[in-house]
């Protein structure tokens, strides 16, 4: 089917309800546009411009960005994201500092959206929202691991429950998981049908095909014509690969919509979550005209704040956020790949680049992280 081509369906944040679609844009841009340039005082007077750059360009970029948000309907968004997150942070709810193409916006970083100026690093503001490649803004929010569900509680209570539902996913039989379920089913013994799972070839980055499996594997050919059990197991199973199998929860996508979402998508209820799911997944509840947030729990943050506590325990006043981006020992550990447990760099393969990178400025992490 095609994309419903039908203007997103937001909750009016600094418009009264009954206001028409048209002046509920115009009053959250004008409310946009007064907090993002409060926002961007602040910055200037207590932090200043990169170097390089004057107060002008950042007045100017901010003004740009505006437009564009504006022009594209987007206001309402950006208050809605910009509220959850200042009171999460005004709870004590850790936050991330800000990632993905989100964090190219001078505007997020005026709303304390994020927590990283994209000027002085020189950011894309276009990569995240772009006049020519509409679609639809969708910020990556780490939050808390074990908090979380105070900031969705939150948004539950501020637009109403009925108004905010999570989102469905449905898990597809790949070829080992149609291998296991049919072996059960032809009550196959569980050590054969393992020896044969174990053959098809597992890269989730790109899932192999069952008949591309067989094609690319002599033994398993060997076996479907000794054995005429096995041969009806890879017959019945490679008509069933790629079906649904089951329904699950998106485990950060959360939509909020502007009256009872009952009256826009159908619902069900997951037996482990109080919380109403919809029956279309991600990619059609957007189509649909509904806008998904993600709520994403993210364990470092987490360790972290029980480390920062830790550390002020005794009465001291040590904040994450004050740690410098130049310290040598933190870099001396980057460069022993000693990183287990750091974000985004502790995968074995991240851990030997960093070993041959041997970084020693932040800008080094950067392209690190951006090219692997």
């Amino acid at each position: 089917y095609p994309p419903l081509k039908i203007a997103p369906i937001l909750p009016n944040f600094a418009a009264p309800a009954d206001m028409s679609a048209e002046d509920a844009v115009k009053a959250e841009g004008e409310e946009l546009s007064r907090q993002a340039k409060e926002g961007l005082d602040r910055f200037l007077k207590e932090i200043g411009p990169a170097e390089g750059l004057t107060e002008e360009d950042y007045r100017k970029r901010l003004d740009f960005e505006l437009d564009v948000i504006i022009s594209m309907k987007f206001p309402g968004y950006f208050l809605i994201v910009a509220d959850f997150i200042k009171w999460g942070k005004a709870h004590g709810i850790p936050v991330g500092p800000g990632r993905g193409s989100g964090a190219g916006s001078l505007v997020a970083y005026a709303l304390t959206i994020t927590n990283l100026d994209p000027l002085r690093y020189a950011l894309l503001f276009e990569r995240f929202l772009n006049p020519e490649r509409v679609s639809m803004p969708d910020f990556d929010i780490d939050f808390c691991q074990d908090r979380r569900e105070e900031v969705i509680n939150y948004v539950q209570d501020k637009y109403g429950a009925e108004q905010v539902a999570q989102i469905i996913t449905f898990g597809s039989l790949q070829a080992r998981a149609v291998l296991r379920d049919v072996g059960r089913v032809l009550q196959m013994p569980y050590p054969q049908v393992d020896r044969i799972c174990k053959l098809v070839p597992s890269n989730p980055a790109n899932p192999v095909t069952l008949s591309e499996a067989i094609d690319g594997e002599p033994r398993l050919q060997a076996m479907r014509d000794e054995e005429e059990t096995v041969a009806e197991l890879l017959e019945i199973g490679q008509k069933l690969e790629g079906l649904y199998r089951h329904a699950s929860t998106h485990a950060a996508g959360i939509v909020i919509g502007d009256r009872p979402l009952q009256q826009l998508v159908p619902l069900y209820r997951d037996p482990r979550s109080e919380m109403p799911v919809s029956q279309y997944n991600m990619k059609v509840v957007e189509d649909a005209g509904l806008v998904k947030f993600d709520f994403l729990g993210l364990k470092t943050l987490t360790v972290i704040d029980y480390a920062t506590k830790n550390i002020n325990r005794n009465g001291g006043n040590f904040n994450i956020e004050d740690a410098p981006l130049d310290d040598e020992k933190t870099y001396e550990l980057y460069s022993k790949g000693e990183t287990v447990g750091v974000f985004q760099v502790e995968s074995p393969g991240m851990r030997r680049t960093l070993l041959d990178m041997k970084p020693d400025r932040f800008e080094d992490i950067i392209a690190l992280v951006a090219l692997y």
